[in-house]
């Protein structure tokens, strides 16, 4: 049946959801007496596809983002696109149609008819935040119905303002849950603070180095986790420079915190990231990458640093970043930035483009 604890916020639902959605699972999104029913596009089979025409009664459309649609050149209004699913497309090519890395492969994509999908708007927007928070291609197939098309139906129902404002009350919600002593290289006298989210979720780390003064502006360092920077030793970035330069400049400066953050690939997550080093090798930048994935040029919510600063007593800081970005994303959280600091590394000859990219067409001041 339709889940009955639709219309609240329920955690437990939420996590539910984006673990289904992620096993291709359908999931269904509420607005008024409207259902949307979605699938991943990178997931879809002929058994998930059946499902969901079996409920409504009619062919499934596809979903995809703003900057999917520019990149296939398809008319595109407001953040998302709705299409025609024609009948001579397979699910290989539907697949192809969300997934970049095949653009090559599968050039030929088209002509598609776009939806004026105004009565849906919201759910649409929602799927796709869905989709994002899943760490999944922004793409779907959807259908639409009504509450007595899912009768008998088992799957988890979201209401779709729930969805768009999921991030933010997680970020409010997250708490400190176990802290300990950790001798760090560069930084012996450390404490790491795991803050994990009520859904139970990725957890986010606080580390804190000596004993900083909450009553002075403390030396910070947002660092988004890299795998593949900071623990395999990727020459394609800076990050696992900026993670133990920082460590070393906090600890030389007398103490202070540097947050790791559970956003790999600024925010669209490891296998996207792999994608977009895929993209990158055929020869897109680093944020054209970004969007013909679909994503935005950056992903990232800072809501979660400001909130984990504030229960570590922190509500003024000097921030470490060549990112001017971030100094406004904290100050809107109710972080005073009080001065920001340059945190530059030499290149290493694979990550020269990389950092040009940054400076050139995202602002940061290198």
């Amino acid at each position: 049946m339709v889940n009955a604890r639709e219309g609240t916020l329920n955690w437990r639902d939420h996590y539910r959801a984006l673990s289904d959605v992620r096993r291709g699972v359908p999931i269904a999104v509420r607005h008024k007496d409207k259902f949307l029913l979605l699938v991943s596009i990178e997931l879809v089979t002929d058994e998930n596809i059946q499902e969901i025409e079996r409920l409504s009664g009619e062919r499934p459309r596809i979903l995809i983002t703003e900057e999917r649609a520019k990149v296939l050149k398809i008319p595109h209004h407001g953040s998302f696109t709705s299409l025609t699913w024609p009948d001579w497309i397979g699910i290989d090519e539907l697949i192809a149609l969300g997934d970049p890395i095949k653009d090559l492969a599968t050039p030929l994509k088209g002509p598609f008819s776009a939806i004026e999908e105004q009565d849906h708007a919201l759910p649409l927007q929602s799927a796709v935040h869905l989709l994002k928070q899943a760490q999944l291609l922004p793409s779907g197939l959807y259908v639409t119905c009504t509450e007595s098309n899912l009768e008998g139906a088992s799957m988890i129902t979201l209401d779709a303002e729930d969805i768009l404002k999921f991030a933010t009350q997680e970020a409010n919600q997250l708490r400190p849950v176990v802290h300990a002593h950790l001798p760090l290289t560069g930084a012996e006298d450390a404490r790491v603070f795991v803050f994990r989210p009520i859904d139970g979720s990725i957890e986010h780390l606080a580390i804190v180095v000596g004993h900083p003064n909450p009553e002075q502006p403390v030396l910070t360092r947002l660092h988004s986790e890299c795998l593949t920077g900071d623990v395999l030793g990727s020459l394609k970035c800076d990050c696992g420079d900026q993670l133990r330069g920082a460590l070393e400049a906090i600890s030389s400066a007398g103490g202070g915190v540097l947050l790791y953050l559970a956003q790999e690939g600024r925010g669209i997550g490891l296998v996207n990231k792999l994608r977009a080093y895929n993209l990158q090798d055929q020869g897109f930048d680093t944020v054209d990458a970004n969007l013909r994935l679909g994503f935005g040029v950056d992903e990232r919510f800072f809501a979660p640093a400001a909130t984990m600063l504030k229960k570590l007593g922190f509500s003024k800081i000097n921030l470490l970043t060549n990112n001017p970005d971030k100094v406004s994303a904290l100050e809107e959280f109710g972080i005073s930035v009080t001065k920001r600091l340059a945190h530059k590394f030499p290149s290493n000859g694979h990550n020269e483009y990389y950092l040009a990219t940054k400076r050139d067409r995202t602002g940061h001041i290198l």
